[in-house]
C-alpha cells in the first residue's frame, strides 16, 4: 500500500500536517481504528507525540482529517471551474479518472477503516456530512445546474444528481472492498464505463459507440 500524498503542500505546517496523514494512513489500515494508537502515528511520521496533538485533538480528528483529504475538499471548487474548458462528457471521464487514481494512489485497506467507523460513529458521520459532505455537495450541485441551464446536461434536480453520481462511485468502491474479480481487474476502466452511463446512459443512441464515444459517419 502506498502512503504518497498525491499533493505535496509548500507550506511547511500543511505539510507536516500531510505527513501525520500519511503516517495515520498506514497505522489505521495496518491496525485498525481502535488498536492504533497516537503514539504509534507519532513514530511513524516521526514526530512527537505533542506535535500531532497541535494539527490534530483525538483520533477522531485525524480520521475526519483522512476523509476530508480523500475528498480533496479545498480543491473540489478548482476541479469543477475547469469543467467548461472540455464539455460535460471530457470533464466527466478526467474528473472521475482522477477521482479513482486518489483511491488506488491510497491504498484500499484504509477504507475498510474509513467506512467501518462512520457507520458505527453516529457524531463521527455527522460531524463528515456537515464539514466535508455538504460543501462538496454545494460545489457539485452549482456546477450541475449552471451546466443544466446551459444546455450541456439534461435538466434534472442538481441535488439529487450530484447524489447519484457519488453513490454510484461509492458504490463501486464498497464491491471493490467485498472483493469483487471484475472491479479488481478491471478497475482502471471504470471511469470511462460510469462517465459514459452519466452522460450518455445505458440505452442505444444513433451516432454514439457502445463507449458513449462518436461514431464516424458511415462512408457513402
Amino acid at each position: 500500500m502506498s502512503t504518497t500524498n498525491l499533493h505535496t503542500p509548500a507550506d511547511p505546517s500543511a505539510a507536516r500536517r500531510a505527513q501525520i496523514l500519511d503516517a495515520a494512513t498506514r497505522v489505521f489500515a495496518e491496525k485498525g481504528f481502535h488498536r492504533a494508537t497516537i503514539r504509534e502515528i507519532a513514530t511513524v511520521a516521526g514526530v512527537a507525540d505533542g506535535t500531532i496533538y497541535n494539527y490534530f485533538a483525538n483520533k477522531s480528528a485525524l480520521l475526519l482529517g483522512l476523509l476530508d483529504r480523500l475528498n480533496e475538499t479545498e480543491g473540489r471548487a478548482a476541479h469543477f471551474a475547469r469543467a467548461p474548458e472540455g464539455g460535460a462528457a471530457e470533464f466527466m471521464r478526467g474528473y472521475l479518472a482522477h477521482r479513482f487514481a486518489t483511491l488506488t494512489e491510497t491504498g484500499f485497506d484504509i477504507f475498510h477503516v474509513l467506512l467501518s467507523e462512520l457507520l458505527v460513529d453516529r457524531d463521527l458521520r455527522d460531524r463528515w456530512r456537515e464539514q466535508t459532505l455538504a460543501p462538496t455537495f454545494a460545489i457539485a450541485e452549482s456546477y450541475l445546474g449552471g451546466a443544466m441551464a446551459g444546455g450541456a446536461l439534461r435538466p434534472l434536480d442538481p441535488a439529487l444528481a450530484a447524489r447519484a453520481m457519488a453513490g454510484m462511485s461509492l458504490g463501486v468502491l464498497l464491491l471493490r472492498l467485498l472483493g469483487d474479480p471484475t472491479l479488481e481487474e478491471r478497475w482502471e476502466e471504470l471511469p470511462d464505463t460510469i462517465a459514459a452511463i452519466l452522460i450518455h446512459g445505458l440505452t442505444p443512441q444513433d451516432g454514439l459507440t457502445p463507449e458513449g464515444e462518436t461514431a464516424d459517419a458511415p462512408q457513402r
